[in-house]
């Protein structure tokens, strides 16, 4: 990864794919981790173009999975984290964990 890290949001969808694993991992079950963990309302089309932009930069693969019947035989793409992404995922959380170092008085209610 360069020295550019990983943006909050590629690594939110990171964060979702190592947690649902390679077989649960596709775009709504995404949504609905980041949602249910932060709040935070998203879009699919938001998530579908961190994806490409995740695989295009080496840090995941996707495959298409087995055709569901309940999705009118339409395939899942599955998200698999390669070694770089979680690679990318531990620089994120040492940089993150060394900025918030030293920080508790400054972040109280006054």
């Amino acid at each position: 990864m360069g020295k550019d890290g990983l943006g909050k949001f590629e690594l939110l969808v990171l964060l979702a794919c190592l947690r649902l694993g390679a077989d649960q991992a596709y775009a709504v079950a995404i949504v609905d981790d980041i949602r249910e963990r932060t709040g935070r309302e998203i879009h699919r089309a938001a998530v579908y173009v961190t994806l490409q932009r995740l695989e295009e930069k080496g840090l995941i693969t996707t495959r298409l999975g087995e055709s569901l019947p309940e999705r009118g035989g339409k395939a899942r793409r599955l998200v698999t984290v390669e070694a770089s992404g979680r690679v990318a995922v531990r620089d994120s959380r040492a940089a993150l964990q060394n900025m918030w170092l030293g920080l508790g008085r400054q972040l109280e209610d006054q």
